[in-house]
């Protein structure tokens, strides 16, 4: 059901003005035959307004002005939407099909007009009961049809090729057989945006709520912007219901809300805790000895809300026979100069007992079950059980939450191999072993300069490993088939790395076992993997980045390779937030992600799934 040109040109709002450094707009991404490296060029209609006809399939996209990323749209709308211009904005998810798209690249304004022979039709879905809105046609079976749509609690019908000869109703909702014929509506019960699924041979239909909100605030006279503006809070990053906030509270009363509106809101009766009840009349109270600085959190799957007290200790440390100290004296903990609640400490323990202690305050210490990570409690817990070894400690003395990762230094790591530089594995002794440095402020972190490597055929023994103080007892390879190069991460003992033949600036992590191999001329620092947050891994259609450092903040070049040390793809993105990388036209497997800039770079594994 293709759409009319004038229909088409219908759609857009007229153009205030030119945009002059528009010469060309393309349609590119994963849901396009040129991937994410050829767009696919669009047809100028008028001096803003762009067309083109296309296949796509169940991906992602973009449009893109002149054949480069310096000016790009994208937003989380389909099929109709305004695209944003602003650095990392989301891809478009588009779902199989035959369309028309047509862009204005003034305004941002898009839409895929899908090629479709069925339709939804009535007063609750956008068209009305005048106009179909066409469903998707499921690419493994065609007669199963479906679509995401915003409906109202009125009524919907099925038909096909925008007419009454062939339409589908029924009663039953929010799953049925729809009748062929039959003069029955289906009752939509409630307002809400859907999945519709349909089968035009058996009737069968499924009317599956979404939700999927742009934003969660608190608003109301118990937060710093009281009832005329919300105080946004951030979505999790691993937990896409999951929606964070530090947040100072006054006596008052507050509500959650979706989307800066009032349609979505949540109240209560209970604070700190408790279950947000939609729609509810009741503001949350915060009474004045409850006022304060607070870690909130808001579910929207399950509405639940919790809120902790952030107080800002003037020292936290940790005491107990494990402890430098004993039960004698605390070990203090470094605060973050950024955040009070957050504390950090390298220390050796001793096989025994801890608790971390506030303000020398045995009385308001904190205990706990587990190690190496927990969630402490007070009162009464019991002491957290350590086994000696030399720890980087992190507590965060708001959420209680506590990790002790264990360091192993050592004392010296050399590459070697036959293609490194002495053309041979190392012998009985070191004189093969290409020493590297260690860093004087990160003992995990080796580097060697200005190497020069050598391609060897694999079969002929060639190839490179880390090692342990010139001694195969602790060494490092690539971890599965391929290359291993430039960047993975290794593993014990694994296998050779087959390099490229070139001259290389090589870093290595003897913690995490990430390494990469530069050109010698580039000034790369290579960061902990821990400073990327990838998520889900695996993953089946998308990658969600978060980038937590400075380092990485701002523009940054996004690579996928694959075990042959391939590159796949690789975008500009922009890391400021959680941004977004579609993966679903990758074959399962396993692969390396190499985040970078002009000066920093990390990479991370990750695991693909179909």
């Amino acid at each position: 059901m293709k759409s009319h040109l004038l229909t088409i040109l219908c759609f857009f709002t007229l153009a205030i003005g030119l945009n002059a450094q528009v010469t060309s707009v393309g349609l590119i991404g994963s849901a396009t035959s040129g991937g994410w490296d050829n767009e696919t060029p669009m047809t100028k209609l008028t001096d803003s307004t762009w067309t083109l006809d296309i296949t796509l399939t169940t991906a992602a996209c973009k449009f893109r002005a002149n054949n480069n990323w310096d000016l790009s749209w994208g937003d989380k709308a389909f099929p109709k939407g305004i695209g944003s211009s602003t650095p990392g904005s989301p891809d478009i998810p588009v779902f199989a099909g035959d369309y028309t798209v047509t862009f204005n690249s003034n305004s941002g304004e898009y839409y895929f007009d899908v090629d479709s022979n069925i339709g939804i039709i009535g007063d609750a879905t956008p068209g009305g009961w005048d106009n179909d809105t066409d469903m998707y046609i499921d690419p493994t079976d065609t007669n199963q049809y479906y679509i995401v749509i915003d409906l109202t609690n009125k009524n919907a019908k099925f038909r096909q090729d925008d007419d009454w000869a062939i339409n589908w109703g029924s009663t039953d909702f929010p799953e049925g057989i729809a009748v062929l014929g039959s003069p029955d509506n289906i009752p939509i019960a409630t307002a809400g945006r859907y999945r519709v699924d349909f089968n035009k041979v058996t009737g069968a239909y499924k009317f599956t709520e979404e939700v999927d909100f742009r934003s969660i605030g608190m608003i109301g006279d118990a937060t710093p912007t009281g009832w005329d503006n919300e105080t946004p809070m951030t979505k999790d990053a691993s937990n896409p219901d999951l929606w964070n906030i530090i947040i100072t509270l006054k006596e008052g009363s507050f509500k959650f809300r979706a989307d800066s509106a009032w349609t979505d809101n949540w109240g209560g009766l209970d604070f700190p805790n408790g279950v947000g009840v939609f729609n509810s009349s009741d503001n949350i109270p915060v009474s004045a000895d409850n006022a304060g600085e607070y870690q909130g959190t808001f579910n929207t799957k399950t509405f639940e809300y919790n809120f902790v007290k952030r107080i800002d200790y003037p020292t936290v440390g940790i005491i107990g026979s494990a402890t430098p100290g004993g039960f004698a004296t605390a070990t203090p903990m470094i605060k973050d100069p950024n955040d009070f609640t957050k504390w950090s400490l390298r220390t050796d323990l001793v096989d025994g007992d801890l608790r971390f202690i506030p303000e020398n305050n045995i009385e308001l210490s904190w205990g706990g079950a587990d190690f190496p990570a927990g969630t402490a409690e007070g009162g009464f817990s019991p002491d957290i059980a350590i086994p000696a070894g030399d720890y980087k400690i992190t507590f965060n003395s708001a959420t209680l939450a506590y990790n002790f990762e264990a360091i192993v230094e050592y004392d010296r790591i050399s590459l070697v191999g036959k293609s490194g530089p002495f053309g041979d594995w190392p012998g009985d002794d070191e004189s093969r072993d290409a020493f590297m440095t260690k860093d004087v402020d990160n003992v995990n972190l080796w580097r060697l300069a200005n190497v020069t490597l050598i391609d060897y055929d694999p079969d002929a023994d060639g190839g490179l490993k880390f090692r342990v103080d010139a001694a195969w007892t602790l060494n490092w390879g690539k971890s599965d088939a391929g290359s291993g190069f430039p960047t993975g991460i290794a593993v014990m003992p694994g296998q050779n790395i087959e390099p490229v033949a070139g001259t290389y600036n090589v870093e290595f992590r003897s913690d995490t076992g990430e390494y990469a191999f530069s050109e010698a001329t580039s000034t790369y620092d290579l960061l902990s993997g821990d400073v990327i947050k990838i998520f889900p891994n695996p993953a089946k259609d998308f990658l969600n980045v978060e980038v937590n450092t400075d380092a990485l903040k701002g523009q940054v070049s996004v690579t996928l390779y694959n075990v042959n040390g391939q590159e796949l793809r690789t975008q500009v993105l922009n890391t400021q937030g959680t941004s977004k990388i579609n993966v679903s036209d990758i074959k399962a497997g396993n692969y390396v992600l190499r985040i970078s800039n002009d000066k920093n770079f990390a990479v991370k594994s990750v695991v693909i799934v179909k």
